[in-house]
């Protein structure tokens, strides 16, 4: 069983759906399910350990009342059939497993023993944990996917000896999802057990992405349990999409015989003088990405401090708004960026009506989001279906003020609301696509339609978090608009982009930095494209 590359992402509802239908169907049994997985995680950690492999260490398997715990006992099984001790603890009553995860119970209690604990009410500190004074892997098998309370009392001590653990060389594997974190949000219901190591099973959930999930996951290790065939779609419910390379090696190419036109015409609104930079950070973006032509407009007092930093970019002026509307009555202007740069005031609100009405597609970031944070709901009734939104956090929190406020609730159950469903309400209540950034940007439409661009789990780019990163993401989005690409897909794209340029780069990245480095992300895309 390897690792599987995989794009759609699935809730643990999803995956007991997927599991039950398998064993109905009569494909696979309960109990081969659990030794799959039980020998995913062996082979896992072997991979990520190879030293494990050579010779005998000594294991604790932390087992929960669930199947999580079922596939606990296969993995103390396997360790001890390749010479390990292993010390094995029950967190609930055995007569009380479910009957494949009994099976396994039983199983394991004819090579070793159980410490069995009680989970209600927890045991006080004296006589909880017992763990042996040394021992090389903790494996997690508390809860798994099925965890939908808040994980407290005894619990929380595992989580407050993680860094003892660190400090004495222990590797913490966990057993679909690290026990505290929430499946489908990656949210924490209380207090959660890191892991060096997380190994899931047929395909990765949200909750790896989400959120406090890649944190808590440490590496993520995919594996098959013979549940395929495998797709983008999974069963009813959340469709969400992983933006993978896959999605991301969008033709670099420009036909020979086509001209600039062919590309599309951005067009980036700029504030008054002074204000310029983020707007010409934006028009960069639009023109490395492949826009076949960008404008900048500006107010007449600004004309000349842009045309003295842009050479292949245009410059026009716009005196009132009614010479705005003029120069959008041109239809070779098929793609509008408003907001880096732009102001907050009468003026900015006009402007943006005025893109709006022109029905092209657009990208609003920045102030045109914030002009509008007193009166949200003026700004839905002009939206139409080409647009994009793309908020941060704070002006997420100001557009769409409950939702926000939902999502900052303290998790209580689960599973718990997360980031993709407040990026979907938002998105049916603005009737467009909306990107809500961060870490873990959320791409949703109101066809219900999202995709997660998770700079986790070796995509990192902390070097992101710099001025104008927005502004120059704002502009990528719009070029790919501007290439034809609809607005769901050039969001998700352009933020794979925009975290794939800023690895390019590395530390020391400012946002002038990103669109020159495009380049050489379209180059090692053109180069995995003809092999």
């Amino acid at each position: 069983m390897k690792n599987l590359p995989q794009t759609a992402l699935i809730t643990a509802a999803q995956m007991r759906q997927l599991e039950q239908d398998a064993m109905k169907s009569g494909a696979v049994t309960g109990l081969e399910l659990m030794e799959r997985a039980g020998c995913g995680v062996v082979e896992a950690v072997f991979e990520k350990w190879p030293e494990f492999s050579q010779t005998s260490y000594r294991a604790v398997v932390l087992c929960g009342p669930g199947n999580n715990g079922g596939d606990g006992f296969v993995i103390a099984r396997l360790l001890k059939e390749q010479g390990w001790e292993v010390d094995v603890f029950l967190y609930g009553d055995p007569e009380k497993l479910p009957p494949d995860a009994r099976t396994n119970y039983e199983r394991w209690r004819a090579l070793g023993d159980v410490i069995a604990r009680s989970i209600d009410p927890p045991p006080l500190m004296d006589d909880s944990l017992h763990l042996p004074k040394q021992f090389d892997l903790l494996v997690d098998a508390l809860f798994g996917t099925g965890l939908t309370r808040r994980f407290t009392g005894l619990f929380s001590m595992f989580a407050d000896q993680r860094e003892l653990l660190r400090t004495h060389g222990v590797k913490v594997v966990a057993v679909d999802v690290p026990t505290g974190l929430c499946s489908d949000s990656g949210r924490l219901l209380g207090h959660v057990i890191e892991a060096d190591l997380t190994v899931t099973f047929h395909q990765a959930k949200l909750g790896h992405y989400l959120a406090e999930g890649p944190r808590s996951c440490g590496t993520l290790d995919i594996r098959s349990i013979g549940l395929e065939p495998r797709g983008d779609k999974p069963t009813a419910g959340k469709h969400v999409r992983l933006v993978a390379n896959a999605d991301a090696a969008v033709s670099a190419h420009k036909g020979e015989t086509e001209h600039k036109y062919a590309h599309g015409h951005a067009l980036v609104l700029s504030g008054p003088l002074g204000r310029g930079g983020a707007a010409r950070l934006a028009a960069r973006g639009a023109l490395r990405v492949g826009a076949g032509l960008v404008t900048v407009a500006c107010p007449d007092g600004a004309l000349s401090e842009h045309a003295s930093h842009l050479n292949a970019i245009m410059c026009q002026a716009i005196g009132d708004i009614g010479s705005l509307i003029e120069l959008l009555a041109d239809p070779r202007l098929n793609a509008l960026c408003a907001g880096p740069g732009l102001g907050t005031g009468d003026e900015a609100r006009a402007q943006v009506t005025a893109c709006l009405a022109a029905e092209r597609a657009i990208v609003l970031d920045a102030d045109a989001l914030t002009a509008y944070s007193d009166a949200p709901e003026s700004l839905f009734g002009q939206l139409h279906q080409r647009c994009v939104l793309t908020p941060h956090g704070g002006e997420f929190a100001r557009l769409f003020p409950d939702i926000a406020a939902k999502l900052a609730e303290p998790p209580i159950s689960g599973p718990v609301y997360s980031k993709v469903d407040a990026t979907l309400e938002a998105a049916e209540r603005a009737g467009c696509t909306v990107l809500f950034k961060g870490p873990d940007t959320v791409i949703a439409s109101p066809d219900r339609a999202a995709s997660i661009q998770a700079a986790a789990f070796g995509r990192e780019a902390p070097w992101l978090a710099t001025a104008g990163a927005g502004d120059v993401l704002a502009g990528i989005i719009t070029g790919l608009m501007a290439r034809g690409f609809e607005p769901h897909t050039a969001a998700a794209t352009g933020a794979w982009l925009h975290v794939e340029a800023a690895r390019v780069f590395g530390p020391g990245l400012i946002a002038e930095d990103l669109p020159e480095t495009l380049p050489q992300v379209f180059q090692v895309l053109l180069e995995k494209d003809t092999d």
